[in-house]
């Protein structure tokens, strides 16, 4: 039995939750996203955005990306990532920090650095603009680096708050 899948978020806005700002924000400050490449009109946070219809995973992405991909079906992000990081491209990604799925190992294993956050994110409803509560699971950054090898990996917890100050 798998539980990739399995989610009680209504189907017509389960992929379709925003990042909080203010994380995106910090992370922005650190990377300097120049593509938002699982995005839609209504949630994207750069103004350079890939959405449904623009076929992400078919397409080259930007020096730094950001990717907070559709939650019911996150293999074929990892394995964008880990492309685009073969060609010398950043990705930062936000998904459930979830370790029973395979798409969770595949990510640890070829990703650089590797944030767990401490607490649940109220993601954002992309519609009303305002907090979700009910995350069911804690997140997880992966980052491939470009340019950096994989051997190079690190592991750390980061405190939710870290990014409201």
């Amino acid at each position: 039995m798998t539980t990739e899948n399995k989610s009680n978020t209504p189907l017509n806005i389960r992929d379709l939750w925003q990042t909080p700002k203010e994380i995106f924000n910090t992370l922005n400050w650190e990377f300097r996203f120049g593509l938002d490449v699982a995005a839609s009109k209504k949630n994207a946070l750069t103004p350079d955005f890939l959405d449904e219809k623009d076929n992400a995973l078919s397409r080259g992405w930007h020096p730094s990306n950001w990717c907070n991909p559709p939650y019911s079906n996150i293999m074929p992000w990892v394995n964008k990532a880990i492309e685009q990081h073969n060609l010398g491209r950043t990705t930062v990604m936000l998904v459930p920090a979830d370790t029973s799925v395979k798409w969770f190992k595949k990510a640890y294993d070829s990703c650089n650095e590797v944030r767990f956050i401490s607490g649940r994110i109220a993601f954002i409803n992309s519609d009303t603009q305002k907090p979700v509560g009910g995350n069911n699971k804690g997140s997880v950054l992966f980052i491939w680096r470009g340019c950096t090898p994989k051997e190079s990996r690190t592991v750390t917890l980061i405190d939710r708050e870290y990014f409201y100050l």
